[in-house]
């Protein structure tokens, strides 16, 4: 075999240059993503809460490798009124009892429903930064 299958790019082809700071660029397409990766930094930034650094990088990784916590993983380890971020899916394997409070990028059907039927409030990643922009009592699952 003569020629590599491999093609090989200048580093500057994976980094952009923005106001002069040499930043890596997101290889994520979907826009609402993009968008909120970019919202979480942004908050860090200005609001010096370092959890929503942490689940940004959490969420660019590679969608495979993002965390799935089922209901009965939530029911285990969280206690009533707590504040959990699932940086993926929230599944809706098991059952949950407690009133607690569950953001996450995406939940399955089953899971929305039974956290509210148990008294709980589910939301999204975005409207948990916006309800809590300082990140306190915000406990990360997954």
């Amino acid at each position: 075999m003569g020629e590599s299958f491999i093609k090989y790019m200048p580093i500057s082809a994976f980094y952009d240059n923005v106001e002069g700071v040499r930043m890596k660029l997101i290889r994520k397409t979907d826009p609402n993503l993009v968008s909120l990766i970019s919202d979480l930094k942004k908050e860090t930034r200005e609001g010096q809460a370092a959890i929503w650094r942490d689940i940004a990088q959490r969420l660019e990784r590679p969608s495979r490798n993002w965390a799935e916590v089922n209901l009965s993983r939530l029911e285990r380890y969280a206690q009533d009124g707590d504040i959990i971020v699932v940086p993926g899916k929230v599944l809706g394997a098991g059952a949950i009892n407690k009133k607690i409070t569950v953001a996450a990028f995406r939940f399955s059907a089953s899971a929305a429903k039974a956290i509210e039927e148990a008294g709980g409030k589910r939301m999204t990643i975005p409207e948990l930064v916006k309800e809590n922009p300082s990140g306190n009592k915000v406990k990360i699952m997954g």
